[in-house]
């Protein structure tokens, strides 16, 4: 499934933050989304998932408008985990996961089996299964995220859209959700979309990216084409050198 912004702007209150962006996201790939702070990244990934309406443009799906979609079964195609979203209270970790199921259930439609082992497999896969009867609020940063990153694995899209999803998890912990994150990617042909900040896991990671700077569209295309001293100039105003990975020979950026 092709998702595609076409000629799109977008902003709020009157003031746009993206101007003019046309865009393809590449169907069973891993996308990553860079730039500064107050380029749009968020914004982007926002419109692609209908939470907002472009200003000028459109966002498609296999070349049908995506403000015209079925809501839920555009819920079958793409599952979204925005940044700090908030759990209702006193909710456990299993029920909030549960609830990625709803765009497969009919309404007043009984739990069925098939339910469960989604939010079985979901939170395995993010090693929270020994904590699913504790309540949301009563978990950590870190173990919070990755319960709503359990949320959209079971809500089971062939789209991921993901904002910052590795956000208050220590290093090895954003190491074990971008390869768990990579795995989905690899095993089922999930398209991965996501935010991120750190350049040198995007590019470990991520076999596509987009870099935003404050004036636009900066690049996009595989890691050694995006990741270059002129582009980071551009996008971040930032005098860098880029030197191959030592472990995967991918672009590490060092700031000078």
């Amino acid at each position: 499934m092709i998702l595609r912004a076409e000629g799109v702007s977008l902003g709020y209150g009157g003031r746009r933050v993206v101007e003019n962006l046309s865009l393809d996201l590449p169907p069973g790939r891993m996308t990553a989304i860079l730039g500064p702070n107050g380029c749009g990244k968020s914004t982007l990934l926002r419109a692609l998932a209908r939470l907002i309406e472009p200003l000028a443009g459109r966002v498609t799906l296999d070349g049908a408008d995506l403000g015209r979609e079925n809501t839920r079964q555009l819920a079958r195609q793409l599952a979204i985990l925005p940044q700090a979203p908030l759990a209702p209270s006193g909710i456990t970790v299993a029920e909030l996961v549960g609830r990625g199921r709803a765009p497969w259930r009919a309404l007043l439609a009984p739990w069925s089996e098939s339910d469960n082992e989604a939010v079985r497999r979901a939170l395995d896969a993010v090693s929270m299964t020994q904590q699913a009867d504790r309540r949301v609020d009563e978990l950590s940063g870190g173990q919070r995220q990755r319960v709503w990153l359990a949320l959209v694995l079971a809500q089971d899209t062939p789209i991921l859209l993901l904002d910052e999803p590795t956000t208050w998890l220590d290093l090895p912990h954003q190491l074990e959700v971008l390869k768990l994150l990579q795995a989905r990617n690899r095993s089922a042909g999930t398209t991965v979309i996501s935010v991120l900040h750190d350049l040198n896991l995007a590019a470990r990671f991520f076999d596509y990216l987009v870099l935003l700077g404050d004036d636009g569209l900066v690049a996009t295309g595989a890691p050694e084409q995006v990741l270059t001293e002129e582009n980071l100039r551009r996008a971040f105003n930032l005098a860098s050198r880029v030197l191959p990975d030592p472990v995967t020979g991918t672009p590490m950026v060092v700031p000078l």
